[in-house]
């Protein structure tokens, strides 16, 4: 089999607008933790402190983010040949995970103590709770239209959000503003009805929501860990130009996955045409690997291995039927 690496990356301006929606975001979020969880032991409001540790949790996922640029644009080296992309992914997953224990469960708890125990009748901090709520709709829905804003110029829904940094902050500030909005009706109910039921059914709402949201996070995060394939359409390309190739007879097995946020490998097994001497082989498989890396330029290493089995056999192989590693 033969290889090559193409050192060539996505450009730094997308990852520096990100780190910037990230700031935006981790800044957003601290002041309005500190606001929150003022607000929420002055009011005694389970609500409140259940949307302050979902800041904090948010503000924690931030510096996540963050890592997560940084140390996925590291370069290949002898331990990490294929480079360090897929670091990308697991700070996603950890952000994922800090959504779920910081986040949800603490608004669970505090949904599950309110019903329990109650809550205080003295209402008269409700007032600058709401305050609190109003201002961090405010900051959380900005936050929100900035990484929206990203994804339009980044492509759109289907190529902006496959970055996990920036899908993670888009998660999360829409997740805020729709929990802001559920601490705040149930605020405003318990202050109605003076039933703190409502205020407690805000924070376990506030806790299922974050618990799906972590949930989606992370198995899109595991998915990429454990090595997700590249785009169907580019497998596509690159199967329809090796099967355009005159000197390729067959193409018996393709393999893609994603090395990082754009970057993939490539494994091909292929039956070329007899009468090819060596010499020949290499000049074919040279331009055929070119070929590839100009069609689909995330493809960063590219392998191809020739063999001379009958197409038949190489089909029913145990890496062409996928029941164990391919090439």
């Amino acid at each position: 089999m033969s290889g090559t690496s193409s050192s060539a990356g996505t450009g730094g301006k997308p990852d520096r607008r990100t780190r910037v929606t990230v700031l935006v975001a981790l800044a957003a979020n601290l002041v309005i933790a500190a606001a929150k969880a003022a607000g929420g032991f002055l009011a005694g409001s389970p609500a409140l402190l259940s949307e302050a540790a979902h800041s904090v949790a948010d503000s924690l996922n931030e510096v996540f983010l963050l890592a997560a640029l940084r140390r996925s644009r590291r370069p290949p080296d002898r331990r990490h040949p294929f480079g360090y992309g897929k670091e990308r992914f697991f700070w996603s997953l950890l952000a994922a995970v800090g959504i779920f224990v910081m986040g949800g469960c603490f608004s669970f708890f505090q949904g599950v103590e309110a019903l329990r125990t109650g809550a205080r009748e003295d209402l008269g901090g409700y007032v600058a709770g709401l305050v609190v709520l109003a201002v961090a709709f405010v900051a959380e829905s900005a936050s929100l239209l900035r990484a929206l804003h990203q994804v339009r110029r980044q492509g759109g829904r289907s190529a902006g959000l496959r970055d996990p940094a920036l899908r993670t902050v888009v998660a999360e500030d829409g997740t805020a503003v729709l929990g802001v909005t559920l601490a705040a009706i149930g605020m405003v109910l318990h202050m109605v009805t003076r039933q703190v039921v409502w205020e407690a059914c805000a924070s376990l709402a506030i806790g299922a929501l974050l618990v799906y949201v972590a949930y989606r996070l992370g198995r899109e995060a595991r998915d990429q860990l454990i090595g997700e394939a590249a785009d169907p359409e580019d497998s596509g390309r690159i199967r329809a130009l090796l099967r355009a190739q005159p000197e390729i007879d067959s193409v018996e097995a393709l393999f893609t996955m994603k090395t990082g946020l754009d970057s993939a490998l490539v494994a091909a097994r292929v039956d070329l045409v007899p009468g090819l001497d060596s010499e020949r082989v290499e000049e074919v498989a040279v331009r055929i690997k070119r070929s590839i890396a100009r069609t689909v330029p995330q493809a960063e290493q590219i392998f191809l291995d020739v063999t001379d089995r009958p197409a038949r056999e190489a089909e029913e192989s145990p890496a062409a039927t996928g029941e164990r590693g391919g090439a």
